[in-house]
């Protein structure tokens, strides 16, 4: 499969994006909300909050993601605290156990009412979208009013995201996908990320002229155990080739809810943060071998 090394398109979404620091977000949660389903087997007490979590990684992104823990409309305080960062993008479906109002249009109206009233909000995001349940009350044509409403209603300009996991790679998706403006990737089986190029190189071709970011967790979900040093420093060093190739816009890491929690892999994100978040963006570095061991 052929892949362009550039992408015209992404390269003027982001042109007032120009490091790499600047083009990484954070996941942001309910503290202890990974904790709470039980079934990821982290270790630890989680109590970072979603700008607590931007402070430690030094960022000024944020996706604010509603989960079955939280929050609940209004939104305004969290939006209050969150008013200093550069970014700001609601969930109009949270996670996956959120069901508040998920026959109609989700939170569109919630995030609608933040955009209205905080200037640094700027899209929405479809999270655990691709299920049977989801994919049929959101139909095309429901997604492409939703799009517009989010428009029309902020009055400016909004981008839609949405996620897309690996186990959903084999998916059919071409009428769907290119509805958003934003799809973000992530890798929910540490087992795939030594084939973490092959499964990139299939989700840049299904996206042409789309804004790509990579998810980058902090724990193997997938396999409910820790991510070895050599998985992350090999998917980190991934991430920041396709972004220098232009392939990927930045990356998005998962999450605040287990950075206070004594995982070693929060500390290689915040050393590569350190060391190559002042790269130019776009401009193509001679990267180190990368291998898995």
């Amino acid at each position: 499969m052929q892949i362009p090394e550039t992408n015209a398109n992404l390269r003027n979404e982001r042109k007032s994006m120009k490091s790499i620091r600047e083009n990484v977000w954070l996941w942001g949660q309910e503290p202890g909300g990974h904790h709470a389903s039980g079934c990821y087997n982290l270790p630890g007490v989680n109590l970072l909050d979603s700008l607590g979590g931007c402070r430690l990684f030094g960022i000024q992104n944020c996706c604010r993601v509603a989960t079955d823990i939280g929050p609940e409309p209004p939104f305004d305080d969290e939006s209050r605290k969150l008013a200093g960062l550069r970014q700001v993008v609601w969930s109009v479906l949270g996670a996956g156990g959120v069901m508040r109002n998920e026959k109609d249009t989700g939170d569109l109206e919630e995030v609608i009412r933040q955009a209205q009233r905080f200037p640094n909000v700027t899209g929405a995001v479809f999270d655990d979208f691709f299920s049977d349940r989801r994919m049929a009350i959101y139909t095309p044509e429901k997604i492409a009013a939703i799009k517009r409403r989010l428009n029309e209603g902020a009055g400016r300009h909004q981008d839609l995201w949405v996620v897309w996991y690996d186990r959903e790679i084999d998916l059919k998706l071409d009428d769907t996908l290119k509805l958003f403006d934003v799809v973000t990737y992530w890798t929910w089986y540490g087992y795939n990320i030594p084939q973490l190029e092959k499964y990139l190189d299939r989700m840049i071709a299904a996206t042409p002229g789309q804004r790509r970011l990579a998810g980058c967790y902090l724990w193997n979900y997938g396999e409910a155990c820790a991510l070895t040093p050599e998985q992350m420093d090999f998917q980190l060093e991934t991430y920041r080739q396709y972004i220098h190739r232009g392939l990927l816009e930045g990356i998005v890491i998962c999450s605040n809810c287990i950075a206070d929690i004594g995982l070693a892999t929060v500390e290689q994100m915040k050393d590569w943060i350190d060391q190559h978040g002042d790269e130019p963006v776009g401009e193509y570095v001679l990267p180190k071998s990368i291998s898995m061991k």
